[in-house]
């Protein structure tokens, strides 16, 4: 289900009037639960009002450029008309990270940040990463300080890098509009000059892309807000997950990114890794999902949450267990008698005369008389039988079956229950009967 909201809320029209802010959504209220949403339904559609570039509209509504771009393949970056309906995203799924701190999914260029001072939101961030050859590093860090207006001291290898490329960098780079650093950074305590910092004018539609030397690159307005609300030793957990899955109220989603430059995957080595990430979700099982949305899924590989399967709630009147059903008589079928001598276990019908279901072998059933004929068993003072169950705390029940082919098992009876008894004509000897049960 696509829904297009065009400005359904006020994080759109504020990007509309030419500012960008940082999405802000609220932590699910399920515990357990990793879908956030900005707005109702899947995804929201902006109509441009004047010729723009694509990467424009991602600065508007802070998004990277990967991200805009694999939302709308078939537009131009360079050129989006006016009148142009774009898609944005709207619903996410959150990593798999604690809630506390800072996130860096690189996988997907965006951070998470948690405020400690505002319990139940999650703040999100476009970012750039480092390219193939100057990694990112993935592990658990922290913010060792923080720094404004920032020198660069470019390392050497960087240095001889742009030589090479006829662009010499000074040994200093001073704060100002052409620093790389931007005008705020976090320096992370990781071996090497890893930083989160801003960007200079000249790299702005970098954000979202593989373009660094490893650090992690925002927008100056991003890293200004970053700046002031994160303290020093906050944790910072940096991680790598292209394919992500989360619940949302009983419903499963998943979430597939493109590989990073140089990591691309197959689509069985995808689907291996879904399938793994939809069982660890799903307490170890895998449910019976929808395989061609996980397919699709895959294939589009837009970021995009998709529904793959809705577990139902527990059953309100499921019985605890160790409990049973009350067992219920079980009236067998007349059957017509026969002429030879039988044992037989008898059961008393409400309309009907007693009744032979069965030959039976057992020691205590009624036999045939001195002159061989077939034993009869005459209707019990009372009209009604009652069928007796007492259930055990050992779980033992008492239980039979009635069989239309004319073949029937007596229920065995424990030590600690009672028996159903009848009390046959003064005529006839007096004979125990078991009673037909259903077994639970």
């Amino acid at each position: 289900m696509k829904i297009r909201i065009h400005f359904a809320c006020s994080l759109l029209l504020s990007a509309m009037m030419g500012n960008v802010y940082a999405i802000t959504y609220r932590l699910p209220e399920v515990s357990g639960d990793r879908v956030v949403a900005s707005s109702p339904g899947d995804t929201v559609s902006i109509t441009v009002d004047h010729d723009q570039t694509l990467l424009d509209v991602a600065r508007q509504f802070n998004l990277g450029q990967t991200e805009i771009v694999t939302l709308n393949p078939k537009l131009d970056r360079w050129l989006i008309k006016k009148g142009t309906v774009v898609r944005l995203p709207n619903r996410r799924i959150l990593p798999d990270t604690p809630h506390e701190g800072i996130t860096l999914n690189i996988a997907e260029y965006r951070m998470y940040f948690y405020p400690p001072n505002q319990p139940g939101v999650v703040t999100s961030y476009a970012h750039g990463i480092g390219r193939q050859d100057w990694k990112t590093p993935l592990g658990k860090t922290s913010v060792a300080r923080k720094v404004k207006d920032p020198a660069w001291h470019p390392p050497e290898s960087i240095r001889r890098e742009h030589a090479e490329m006829g662009d010499p960098l000074p040994a200093v780079v001073p704060p100002g509009p052409n620093n790389p650093l931007g005008a705020y950074a976090l320096h992370l305590k990781l071996p090497g000059e890893y930083r989160i910092h801003g960007t200079d004018v000249d790299k702005i539609y970098g954000i979202g892309m593989q373009i660094t030397h490893g650090c992690v690159r925002m927008y100056p307005e991003d890293i200004e807000a970053l700046y002031n609300s994160v303290p020093i030793g906050t944790p910072v957990y940096i991680v790598k997950q292209p394919i992500k899955v989360g619940w949302l109220n009983n419903t499963l989603y998943i979430e597939a990114h493109p590989d990073l430059e140089g990591e691309e995957k197959t689509q069985d080595e995808r689907y291996a890794l879904a399938l793994a990430l939809i069982q660890k979700a799903n307490n170890g099982e895998l449910p019976e999902f929808d395989q061609v949305a996980l397919n699709q899924a895959l294939k589009d590989l837009d970021g995009t949450p998709v529904a793959l399967y809705e577990r139902l709630p527990p059953l309100e009147e499921e019985l605890p267990a160790g409990e049973s059903e009350p067992v219920q008589e079980i009236v067998p079928e007349p059957i017509a008698k026969s002429p030879k001598p039988v044992s037989v276990i008898v059961a008393k019908s409400k309309k009907s005369s007693p009744t032979v279901v069965a030959k039976g072998k057992k020691s205590g059933s009624v036999t045939s008389s001195k002159n061989k004929k077939p034993a009869s068993v005459a209707a019990s003072k009372s009209k009604k039988q009652e069928a007796v169950t007492n259930a055990s705390k050992s779980r033992k029940q008492v239980s039979a079956t009635a069989s239309k082919s004319r073949k029937q098992e007596s229920a065995t009876a424990t030590k600690k229950k009672k028996q159903a008894v009848e009390t046959v004509s003064k005529k006839q000897k007096q004979s125990s009967t078991r009673g037909y049960y259903r077994g639970v």
